[in-house]
């Protein structure tokens, strides 16, 4: 099971910022180990006791988990990720000088119109993936990799830094089933299937469709970057690879889209 992160990570940031002047802020890095150790706390807490009030005898463990990127990945050359808050001009500039960030206009014309950017690498590996295996050897329930991970790279070393980084969520989770070598990936949204031609009069829904159809209507611009548009290429990412199926649907709709019953299924 995994996660993201967004409104947490973003809070906890605007946090680091305001108190900036009474204890030094947390790196990024380390904000995304806070949100892992959180949600996951939360997601542990309330799914192991549902399993109790069932009767299931199923452990329920939360890993923070790191997440291997290439160090020369070319989202390093040209950040584009927003992370934390809005910032005025003037307030851009002098984080810019003082800490060395990369700052870009996200709101043209607003007084507050700047944020921050970080890369968002493609993850490579899950560096715990040996762990995560013997723990589900023992039929527990894992969840990991939340808000896509805590972004590594590899140094000359031998050893692993976290850096500066967002990884996509959905692209991790693709990652995880790979690593984990998964039948199915199921992501969970809020609508219970994608469409093309969306909010248009011959708007489609998209049931079961071929990892060919799928990559047709990803080059037509069907599905839209932020959106639909990674959960769409992590599905399709699994799929390619090996995987018997990558499923997008909603909370609510979950095991009847495993069944095949709803929700837009991939397959080869």
């Amino acid at each position: 099971l995994t996660h993201g992160n967004g409104p947490q990570a973003g809070a906890l940031l605007i946090q680091q910022e305001e108190a900036k002047d009474i204890v030094p802020p947390q790196t990024l890095a380390c904000c995304g180990a806070m949100t892992q150790g959180q949600i996951g706390w939360m997601f542990q807490n309330r799914i192991g006791y549902h399993f109790s009030q069932e009767g299931l005898d199923y452990p329920v463990a939360t890993m923070i988990t790191q997440v291997v990127v290439d160090k020369d990945d070319p989202d390093f050359q040209d950040p584009s990720k927003p992370v934390g808050p809005f910032y005025s001009e003037e307030e851009a500039m002098a984080l810019k000088s003082e800490k060395g960030y990369i700052v870009k206009e996200a709101k043209p014309g607003q007084e507050k119109g700047w944020r921050r950017v970080v890369p968002s690498p493609g993850p490579v590996d899950i560096y715990e993936k040996k762990a995560i295996k013997q723990l589900l050897d023992i039929d527990a329930l894992v969840i990991v990799s939340g808000g896509g991970g805590i972004p590594v790279v590899k140094e000359d070393d031998g050893s692993y830094s976290g850096i500066d980084a967002v990884i996509d969520k959905d692209l991790s989770a693709n990652k995880l089933g790979q690593v984990l070598n998964a039948d199915y990936l199921l992501i969970l949204t809020d609508v219970e299937n994608a469409y093309i031609n969306f909010n248009k009069p011959d708007q489609k829904t998209l049931e079961t469709i071929t990892l060919n159809e799928a990559e047709k209507y990803q080059e037509e611009g069907q599905f839209v970057g932020g959106s639909m548009g990674p959960k769409m290429d992590a599905a399709m990412r699994f799929v390619r690879w090996g995987g018997k199926a990558g499923i997008i649907t909603s909370l609510d709709n979950a095991l009847d889209a495993l069944e095949g019953k709803t929700g837009t299924r991939i397959v080869n």
